[in-house]
């Protein structure tokens, strides 16, 4: 049986595709439409998964029903939901948006028990929730609307003059610039109101924004802590966590839940995106064959490891838009633009290619058992970019270093990603640095590079080679 789960109509939609225990599909609308954070499905990618088959079942990511009683009460007004016309036939079956983050999470991890954190704005009604994974999933906590931790950090990125939903990865590299206890007696009881349409009058005219940033991370680590240890309280037993919902994106926190759980799993799209695969399993409560993150739009030919190392090697930045593409937000090897870490003015070069700020920092990524000898690994690998990590050898290495000395560390190994471990092996055995900065391939407020064609436009208008 054919199954699709849809996540739209809200922001950062998405459509996986399942047949009994495997992911044919999965991706987000703004890879086909073109528009970053795209909240709609267009046609063409209706038309490009219809050649896995029609679905027999349509899977939605929370209960519309209830969540236009949430925006009565919001006084927003009751949103009528639009499907595709080629689709009203089939049938639908609507699932809660916190069971639905969890679903994706714990039925995609490698735990049989479990506990499940989610962290998110807000679904429905519930803000944060936690869950207890096992031969089901039975929720145990739940906070409700309007307190809300992510509705906090979304509202001090607006405050910020940032884009909420959307640019929160911005604020978290701000706060490495900021002093932490500047404004963190001001900040703390904006957490006890409602923030659902920001926060714009907050010291009004003050444009202290790093020192907004440093505050509002230290208040959500605290916070997000202490949801960790309510969780380990809740379900003492379990030694495994999952962390879902689009707080799960922080990954300057996360370090944090390892000090109460001996494993931690971060699905790598736990935002609502990822919640179009969790739909389907939250009906299914099966786990899913998880392979990894390529689930996307497919560009066949072989990695181009030789063709990578020829440009590295004369100094260039190079981008790679080859096999499936990543699910999530993270550029992991097969939507990529790569740079030697080692030069001083590498970041420069790439923040002039990509139009960012300059406070923002770039990524490794590096063979998995060469980490541990730059960076203080808190876990043995980090496959999807979840954690950051302090880096041993900050001088050998400046391009992927932030202004705190961390780096977000993708570790790589050969059973992950054969091709992208080659490049980094071959890198390697050629310079004595078996690591590359890693960035995604797209220019500030586009989606990453998705198709050959789209790749093609990337090395025109930026004359940098994509592969």
């Amino acid at each position: 049986m054919i199954k699709w789960g849809i996540s739209a109509y809200n922001h950062n939609a998405a459509i996986s595709v399942v047949e009994g225990d495997e992911i044919l599909f999965a991706s987000e609308s703004e890879r086909y439409s073109g528009i970053k954070n795209d909240a709609n499905i267009p046609d063409n990618m209706i038309e490009a998964i219809l050649e896995y088959g029609e679905p027999e079942e349509i899977h939605w990511y929370e209960n519309q029903f209830i969540k236009n009683i949430r925006r009565l009460y919001a006084g927003q007004g009751w949103k009528k939901l639009i499907i595709n016309p080629d689709l009203k036939r089939t049938r639908i079956k609507y699932h809660s948006h916190h069971k639905t983050h969890a679903a994706a999470g714990f039925y995609t991890s490698p735990f049989e028990q479990s506990a499940v954190l989610v962290v998110d704005a807000i679904g429905e009604f519930t803000t944060t929730s936690i869950w207890n994974g096992g031969l089901w999933l039975s929720k145990v906590w739940s906070d409700i609307y309007p307190r809300s931790l992510g509705l906090f950090y979304s509202a001090i990125t607006q405050r910020c003059g940032l884009k909420p939903n959307e640019e929160e990865y911005i604020l978290m590299g701000m706060s490495a610039y900021g002093d932490p206890d500047k404004y963190y007696n001001e900040m703390k009881p904006l957490l006890e109101t409602n923030l659902h349409r920001g926060c714009r009058k907050w010291l009004e005219g003050v444009e202290d924004y790093y020192d907004f940033a440093a505050s509002a991370q230290k208040i959500y680590e605290e916070e997000f802590e202490a949801l960790v240890y309510k969780t380990k309280k809740m379900l003492p037993h379990n030694r495994n966590l999952v962390i879902m919902g689009g707080c799960a994106l922080n990954c300057v926190a996360n370090n944090l839940a390892l000090k109460y759980f001996d494993n931690v799993w971060i699905m790598p799209a736990p935002g609502d995106s990822g919640s179009s695969l969790g739909a389907i399993l939250a009906d299914t409560e099966k786990h899913i064959n998880w392979q990894g993150p390529y689930l996307g739009h497919n560009i066949e030919g072989n990695y181009p490891v030789q063709k990578v190392i020829k440009e590295l090697l004369q100094g260039n930045m190079v981008g790679v838009a080859n096999g499936r593409a990543e699910f999530g937000p993270r550029a992991l090897g097969n939507r990529s633009l790569f740079a030697d870490p080692r030069g001083d003015e590498v970041k420069d070069q790439v923040n002039a290619i990509k139009r960012r700020q300059e406070f923002r920092p770039f990524a490794p990524v590096v063979m998995e058992e060469h980490a541990n000898k730059i960076f203080n690994m808190p876990v043995d690998k980090s496959p999807y970019m979840q954690y950051v990590i302090q880096c041993k050898k900050p001088t050998e290495y400046p391009a992927i270093i932030h202004k705190d000395g961390t780096s977000r560390v993708q570790t790589v190994n050969k059973r992950q990603h054969l091709g992208l471990y080659t490049l980094l092996n071959e890198f390697y055995k050629i310079t004595g640095c078996p690591m590359l900065l890693n960035t995604s391939l797209n220019i500030k407020g586009y989606p990453m590079v998705n198709t050959v064609e789209d790749g093609i436009l990337f090395q025109k208008k930026y004359n940098v080679k994509v592969l």
